[in-house]
């Protein structure tokens, strides 16, 4: 059965039913060695649906700063918010940063007897109060939008383990296939499953934008222009999956470098966008050192680009760097099932040799070059075949592309389907 079918068969009433999520598992298995475990990421990808479904986090006491009464609190008496427990979640804790310092105590009080989980839709690292009070008791994980094997209630596949222990990936065609333009139409946020079509998720991502805007930002930086912002989203969204050129941003935008510099830093502690870095290791050959960026929800970008349907993408220029989103953010999943975590990078040469994304675990290396094509061909991986050359290390390389066939093209280089990214391979 065609994936996307059933998915909205899953999804088609109005109420949505709960999908366990991949990093459930990777929560609990961390609060057995953390007293607190932070989760963060963009607004509407489930964080408070997942604390309060997930067992045992839906048995704790659950606190929402979005509530007034409990904001109120947490700035004058914030330990009463947990008098008489010693399990809480409190939820988007990034609107009372002083309550980590009442968290700090509470844990060095009893750190055997007391748990916390903290969420919100901010970066909790890049607020100097925040990462003071939790230093040495927290660890961090990040809630992507869903992938495609969480929408089918799949249980995380095994892939990137796989290739860093070379364990052999069956070739083959696989059973399942599907176009993948549908879905960067329409994008991954978990509301976006209950919608009837095309046309409710061109006005979800609406009011997702003009929220963003109008009440995220004002709560995490002054902005002095919305539409300026507004329009610095939309030109990097033209940009997504390309080399970040902030000068030529600003100038293409008519705003000055530093507030190109200070906005972009805001898309990236509020999760939208990432910056990608260069990988970089003492080889020969000059590499390009400025990151790439990518917008986490490829529906995010697809919108502020102004393609509103599949067909609008397919005849785009764009199109190739939203599929390199969509593979980043079930590689970003898929990673956080890992220890230790893997790292992302890209790899460019001043010549123009490139492969898109690196992972790295501990010191190996995985290259990965992504295609929007459902035949990839011997030269397709022409680059993987250099960084290979280059990084001889190299436990193995992947080609992913849109079409059903796990294919060999070199000793350490599989083209696989983008559809293992959620599914077992054998």
């Amino acid at each position: 059965m065609h994936i996307i079918q059933h998915v909205n068969e899953i999804h088609s009433s109005p109420e949505l039913i709960y999908r366990p999520r991949w990093l459930g598992s990777v929560l609990r298995a961390a609060l057995g060695d953390h007293p607190v475990v932070v989760v963060t990421g963009p607004r509407q990808t489930g964080k408070s649906t997942l604390l309060q479904h997930e067992e045992p986090f839906s048995r704790w006491r659950y606190i929402t700063l979005d509530d007034f009464d409990a904001l109120r609190q947490a700035e004058r008496d914030p330990s009463a918010l947990w008098a008489g427990v010693d399990k809480i979640v409190l939820d988007e804790v990034q609107k009372s940063p002083a309550l980590l310092s009442a968290v700090k105590r509470s844990v060095d009080q009893k750190r055997s007897a007391v748990s916390f989980v903290l969420s919100g839709s901010a970066n909790l690292l890049l607020m100097g109060q925040v990462s003071e009070s939790l230093s040495g008791r927290a660890v961090y994980f990040t809630l992507y939008p869903m992938t495609l094997g969480e929408m089918e209630g799949n249980s995380a596949p095994d892939l990137l383990a796989k290739f860093f222990q070379r364990d052999a990936i069956p070739e083959g065609a696989v059973p399942i296939t599907m176009d993948p333009l549908p879905l960067l139409a329409r994008g991954f946020m978990p509301p976006l499953l209950t919608l009837s079509g095309q046309e409710a998720a061109t006005r979800w991502w609406e009011g997702y934008i003009a929220t963003y805007l109008e009440r995220d930002l004002r709560q995490i930086s002054q902005i002095e222009s919305l539409p300026d912002f507004d329009r610095l989203m939309r030109a990097l969204a033209l940009r997504n999956g390309q080399i970040l050129n902030q000068t030529e941003v600003a100038r293409d935008i008519g705003l000055s470098q530093p507030s190109v510099h200070r906005y972009l830093n805001i898309l990236e502690a509020t999760y939208l966008l990432e910056r990608l870095p260069a990988f970089a290791r003492n080889r020969t050959k000059r590499l390009m050192k400025s990151p790439k960026i990518y917008w986490v929800d490829p529906g995010l970008a697809a919108h502020l680009c102004g393609h509103f349907d599949a067909e609008s993408l397919a005849a785009s220029r764009e199109v190739g760097g939203l599929f390199e989103s969509l593979i980043l953010l079930h590689l970003k999943a898929l990673a956080q099932m890992l220890v230790p975590r893997p790292r992302f990078s890209y790899w460019r040469t001043t010549t123009g040799k490139e492969v898109d994304l690196v992972v790295e675990h501990g010191r190996k290396l995985l290259a990965v070059e992504i295609k929007l094509t459902t035949a990839p061909r011997y030269q397709d991986a022409e680059n993987l075949r250099v960084f290979l050359e280059e990084y001889p290390e190299t436990e193995a390389a992947l080609l992913v592309h849109s079409g059903a066939e796990v294919k060999r093209l070199h000793e350490k280089i599989l083209a696989v389907p983008w559809v293992l990214l959620s599914t077992q391979s054998s």
